[in-house]
């Protein structure tokens, strides 16, 4: 959805010209899977990282626009709501020194687009939600200037016939209508990318879709929303609802939403295109001129522009990616589901838990997926959303009987899951130092039990107990988050008080 459209109606014959090329893509994609036209092995690794823009006192800043022609960078670009941004860090070799790299580059990038902020009276924050943003700050008046934006809020309120409804059940409870997408807004995630060829595709997808309770469990940062304190991880439940383009009589009749987890897991990268094809309705039927079967036919390589677009009207928590880089195609697979934030050191524990898990579990020579139910892999991630640090996850025992069993998550990942993704930093040939100092960052999470989210509870009810009313304790929660962001330590080393 980065790619520049534009806001025009749409009639019959748009859609189905569109749903044609999809077709048209569909068996193009199966034509470069058959002629192995992929790019080999590379183990290229992407990052990208949205953000939110606040105040001095922590309240959100709708100045998107201003602070990015003060970055002015290509790194830097808008997301959908005017106190959003996003930084895009550059593909890296995931090898040797590359953890302490991308913190390098994390901490100047970030510093810098902080600086441009306060010049407009702002300050860059990586939160997963930001707490004190209320409902007259997601609304249309305050999309990104986009078309994108704006034609994909049209068409999912077309579709969708109704108010969208936000209801979320936690140790308080939310009830809100919302008469466009902007909820989506409050969402900052940290999205990580691996190459990998059409082969090891399945195995690695399989194995992110079976660690994303995991890694909700312990990189949990987003346990508000306008004011309430809901699910440890509430971006789970309001994307979800917010970009849900089901009129409720047909989420009640179980059609699938557009946040989707998936249903199985799969044996080729073309099943999770073909379901996208099979189960979701065109949202942006704009048509490139680019007919994909005759470019294969003259032996080039097509852009399968309206699958990629489709694609990324699908909201998977894992979602497939088709390029082309240099002229030649390559497939990665989009982590999606972890916050942003809090801190660059707790983005890049978080980084190293996900790549090193994935190595190690689509190199076992006993797939994981093979001995846990993919209904178990959907609870673990409701689970972890829902209670983080303190869910109950189901994984198979190790061993040779392997039957699924559930445990803490927090020990879970000590006794069983940090030692499989060392040896899978290993694999990849991470550093020592490195793996150590970040896989420690998630031990020590586990061994206190907490994390983003259990940081700001707490400080909020500290700040309640101190006699602040709700609204104020949570921009003081805001406040302090900001200062001990800044002073770059991680999120387990945080003081509650002071």
């Amino acid at each position: 959805m980065g790619e520049k459209v534009a806001a025009d109606g749409f009639g019959l014959p748009d859609r189905r010209r569109y749903r044609s090329k999809l077709r048209q893509c569909l068996q193009a994609l199966d034509r470069l899977l058959e002629q192995q036209r992929f790019e080999g092995p590379r183990n290229l690794m992407g990052l990208e990282i949205e953000l939110n823009l606040a105040d001095a006192e922590g309240m959100p800043r709708m100045i998107n626009e201003e602070v990015l022609g003060r970055i002015a960078s290509r790194d830097f670009q808008t997301e959908l709501g005017q106190f959003n941004l996003e930084v895009n860090v550059l593909p890296h070799a995931f090898t040797g020194r590359v953890l302490d790299q991308l913190a390098e580059e994390l901490h100047t990038g970030l510093a810098y687009a902080d600086r441009k902020a306060r010049e407009a009276h702002g300050r860059v924050l990586m939160i997963g939600i930001l707490p004190t943003l209320g409902p007259d700050d997601l609304i249309s008046a305050n999309f990104s200037r986009a078309d994108r934006y704006t034609l994909l809020n049209d068409q999912i309120m077309a579709a969708r016939g109704e108010e969208i409804r936000l209801e979320i059940d936690g140790p308080e409870r939310l009830v809100h209508g919302s008469s466009s997408i902007g909820p989506a807004a409050a969402c900052t995630s940290v999205q990580l990318h691996l190459q990998v060829t059409p082969a090891r595709f399945p195995d690695v997808w399989n194995a992110a879709q079976a660690v994303l309770g995991v890694q909700l469990a312990v990189g949990a940062n987003s346990p508000f929303l306008f004011g309430r304190e809901l699910w440890r991880e509430s971006r789970v439940p309001l994307f979800l609802q917010a970009t849900d383009a089901r009129p409720s009589a047909y989420a009640a009749q179980g059609v699938r939403p557009r946040a989707w987890f998936g249903e199985r897991w799969i044996d080729s990268p073309r099943d999770l295109f073909a379901e996208n094809l099979r189960y979701f309705p065109v949202l942006l039927p704009l048509c490139d001129e680019e007919e994909p079967l005759e470019v294969l036919e003259h032996g080039g390589v097509p852009a399968l522009t309206e699958l990629a677009l489709h694609n990324g009207t699908v909201y998977r928590w894992n979602r497939p990616v088709y390029d082309i880089a240099d002229g030649v195609p390559h497939l990665r697979v989009e982590n999606r589901v972890l916050p942003a934030g809090p801190s660059v050191t707790d983005v890049l524990a978080n980084t190293a838990l996900y790549y090193g898990l994935v190595r190690a579990l689509a190199d076992e020579p006993r797939p994981v997926w093979k001995r846990l139910p993919f209904a178990a892999a959907e609870e673990n991630f409701q689970a972890a959303a829902r209670h983080g640090i303190d869910a109950r996850l189901t994984w198979p025992r190790s061993g040779r009987g392997g039957s699924p069993v559930t445990v803490p998550a927090h020990r879970l990942v000590l006794d069983e899951l940090l030692p499989l993704a060392a040896a899978g930093l290993d694999a990849w040939g991470i550093e020592p130092a490195d793996r150590d100092h970040y896989l420690g960052v998630i031990e020590e999470r586990c061994r206190r039990r907490t994390n983003g989210a259990v940081w700001q509870v707490a400080a909020y009810h500290r700040a309640r107990d101190g006699g602040l009313d709700r609204e104020k304790a949570l921009a003081a929660v805001a406040r302090r988050y900001t200062e001990l962001v800044t002073a770059g330590e991680p999120v387990h080393t945080w003081p509650v008080q002071g």
